[in-house]
């Protein structure tokens, strides 16, 4: 149960720091827009916004799959019986989460080179490491693919953990 605890902590937190870069990034983006209009474009802004949405995206994941608030089409599943539904609810659960585990497993190699090697997005005044994108892939990624097993495992056997709640 600590495990359970300290992955719904990282990702209520990660969640929060995600929403917080996004909505500071609305101000890096009209900000570019309103000093386009006066010809003085901030430099580097399409890569900060090509890496931040990779970011906020992963940072949020974990926290969708955990509050079920990932995106499904059940209107096929709900007109099953039960025992069924809950077969193919598991097997979604078990598939998502070797979905992460895969991307993770994929993403690590990736983010070790861009951090040993010191990548960067950009040409010119303004160049952007790629190292923390790749990483909140990676992070995300962990983080979702145990929450998918986890609420696998919470209807397999039914455990007594809490939901979390949006």
């Amino acid at each position: 149960m600590l495990l359970v605890k300290m992955a719904d902590w990282l990702t209520k937190v990660l969640m929060i720091f995600g929403a917080v870069w996004a909505f500071c990034l609305c101000f890096v983006a009209l900000s570019d827009i309103i000093l386009r209009a006066l010809d003085i474009p901030i430099t580097g802004t399409k890569e900060i916004v090509a890496n931040s949405v990779v970011i906020i995206v992963f940072m949020q994941v974990g926290y969708a799959v955990r509050s079920s608030s990932m995106l499904r089409a059940d209107f096929v599943v709900v007109m099953m019986p039960p025992p069924v539904q809950k077969g193919l609810r598991i097997f979604c659960y078990l598939l998502g989460g070797l979905f992460f585990l895969f991307l993770l497993d994929a993403a690590l190699p990736h983010a070790i080179r861009s951090f040993t090697r010191g990548e960067f997005d950009g040409v010119g005044a303004l160049q952007v490491p790629v190292w923390p994108a790749r990483w909140a892939i990676v992070l995300g990624s962990a983080l979702a693919g145990f929450n998918y097993l986890l609420i696998a495992a919470v209807d397999i056997f039914g455990l007594d953990i809490e939901r979390m709640d949006l």
